[in-house]
């Protein structure tokens, strides 16, 4: 992926739509405009926000903008109503301050044609790509002719959707396949920030993990735990944890399958990882909720948040940390009972003078319903995507770009 150049090594940049002259030219970028919607309102426009910098820079340059988009996920005839991007193209334009052409086709004349009407400057929406999925998967298994007949309306391809890097999609590896191709500013500064920080981090450098299943982060755990000088386990994931080391966790989430891994790694790390050493249960969602410290869960309770004690465990090792990393939430954020752990951490992370960051996805949806996304020096737009950058992958979306 190499954004982040190291000299010694030699490494190369991938190209940016910088590295193009745009204008007069039909510029194809992939954004991610999948934002919450209810009620026929978008409730959280931040990534068509992130989007503006470089759609406006196209328009600057006199290019005529095509943008592709997936929303939501498609399984039958009738998702199609629900998941229209025609409501997003409203909303761009009275960000962008002009009128976005919305195509409500994914392919087609209708589609060809108001392409080849674009003066410099306009822009075009397509409808959702993942319409195309109703027809066997085509776009998310990256359907060679449909990248092919998506990259014919366009002479230059810019991939800014970072919510998507991690996927191999026909709007993405597909079209960047057959176009002179480059990253936006989105998808720049989200690799610059996490692979200048994994790579070079301001030590002490704590890594904080909730979720719910070890196995979705121990790429993750086996990539950090050399580089980091802390692991903070929390969410569902720690029980599994708990119960390697011979703890009754109850009826609390268990990944049995990663039983084995656990015991080993927290042998091998016995001063990196922390775990909670009191959490909130309760019998069921409905039940009051009591304070348990580790060896004290009953047999028909279920763990669902992080403790008090666990709180001021893990923000005495975030305090004297000066880089920190925070992927998946400490507790069932979403239920009012449960939320104080992910709450006080977030808040304490928001009021942090080191680098702080956040992974997308409920990471971000936590911390911006709490109200504390100001105090953060990057919350990512992709949480499978910055989730990959942590296990060390090379994203899809972004190998495929070519280099300067």
């Amino acid at each position: 992926m190499n954004i982040v150049p190291n000299n010694n090594r030699g490494e190369k940049m991938k190209k940016t739509i910088r590295d193009y002259n745009l204008h007069g030219k039909k510029v194809i970028i992939r954004v991610d405009f999948n934002v919450p919607i209810k009620g026929n309102i978008i409730t959280d426009d931040t990534r068509i926000k992130e989007s503006l910098p470089t759609i406006n820079f196209a328009i600057k340059q006199g290019a005529k903008i095509i943008l592709l988009s997936h929303l939501g996920r498609i399984k039958e005839d009738n998702d199609k109503k629900k998941y229209s991007l025609k409501i997003v193209a409203d909303k761009l334009g009275e960000f962008l301050n002009q009128k976005v052409i919305f195509i409500n086709e994914t392919r087609g004349q209708k589609l060809q044609k108001a392409v080849n009407d674009l003066k410099n400057g306009q822009v075009l929406l397509i409808e959702n790509t993942r319409f195309e999925d109703l027809n066997g998967n085509l776009e998310s298994g990256n359907d060679e002719e449909l990248g092919k007949t998506w990259a014919s309306l366009g002479e230059i391809f810019i991939n800014d959707a970072f919510g998507t890097c991690h996927r191999a999609h026909a709007s993405n590896v597909g079209i960047a396949s057959y176009l002179p191709n480059g990253i936006g500013f989105l998808v720049e500064k989200e690799l610059t920030i996490m692979e200048k920080t994994i790579q070079n981090p301001e030590k002490p450098f704590a890594v904080i993990l909730g979720g719910s299943k070890v196995k979705d982060k121990i790429g993750v755990i086996n990539n950090l735990t050399e580089k980091a000088d802390y692991l903070l386990i929390g969410g569902a994931m720690c029980f599994t944890f708990l119960k390697a080391q011979g703890f009754e966790i109850g009826r609390s989430l268990l990944d049995k399958d990663s039983l084995d891994y656990c015991l080993d790694i927290t042998t091998k790390y016995p001063n990196k990882i922390i775990l909670p050493v009191d959490v909130i249960c309760a019998e069921d969602m409905k039940s009051p909720a009591n304070v348990r410290l580790i060896n004290e869960i009953k047999e028909n309770e279920m763990g669902l948040d992080i403790g008090p004690k666990t709180i001021i465990l893990f923000e005495k090792y975030i305090n004297k940390s000066n880089t920190i990393i925070w992927n998946g939430p400490l507790g069932l954020f979403e239920d009012e009972k449960f939320k104080t752990g992910t709450k006080e951490i977030a808040r304490t992370l928001a009021n942090h003078p080191g680098m702080t960051i956040a992974g997308g996805g409920d990471t971000a949806s936590a911390i911006k319903n709490m109200g504390y996304t100001d105090g953060f020096n990057h919350i990512s737009t992709g949480g499978g995507a910055s989730l990959e950058l942590l296990e060390g992958k090379v994203l899809k979306g972004v190998e495929i770009i070519d280099e300067k």
